[in-house]
């Protein structure tokens, strides 16, 4: 019983761009492309006095829309090690935890592999689990597909390195 009281989830997702690991660093630390890698559906907006770089403890404040409610949420960058990986973690916002390491890597083509993993927690115990199993899951992995799709067109093409965004339980 105690383990389901803390269960954490992990979503990864894993794929290739053919630009140069300075482009998609440029691309990926500009947080006014976070507006066009979020689907319209959730009406991202960035605070107006939101970071625009992200760099070591820059904060970014932005709002979605949940099924028309307001959801506020701030994130910090917690590691910052261009051009190879920086982490936003949660810091106020819908999660008990969310914790999203972003990498990149070149690879022999002369293309980017870049990777995501996020650990997270939903909160309010067995409803939180159930909204989970519900929605949540399910928007999360049409999130990331859409950011998928759009980082591909925004980096001239993209090629998957696992056939699809996945989450699984941690404990």
């Amino acid at each position: 019983m105690a383990n389901l009281l803390r269960m954490y989830y992990e979503l990864t997702d894993r794929f290739e761009v053919p630009s140069s690991l300075e482009q998609t660093w440029a691309f990926f630390s500009d947080a006014t492309n976070l507006p066009r890698i979020t689907p319209p559906w959730l009406n991202f907006s960035v605070s107006t006095n939101s970071a625009t770089e992200i760099k070591l403890d820059s904060i970014l404040d932005y709002t979605i829309r949940w099924k028309g409610l307001p959801i506020h949420w701030r994130t910090r960058i917690i590691d910052y090690s261009p051009p190879r990986q920086f982490i936003d973690l949660q810091i106020r916002g819908p999660y008990a935890l969310w914790h999203h390491q972003h990498t990149f890597e070149s690879d022999a083509t002369g293309g980017v592999i870049c990777a995501d993993r996020v650990i997270y927690k939903i909160p309010l115990g067995p409803i939180g689990r159930m909204m989970h199993a519900l929605t949540v899951r399910n928007q999360l992995l049409d999130i990331f597909r859409f950011r998928r799709r759009v980082i591909g067109e925004s980096l001239s093409g993209l090629r998957a390195l696992q056939d699809d965004v996945r989450i699984q339980v941690l404990s």
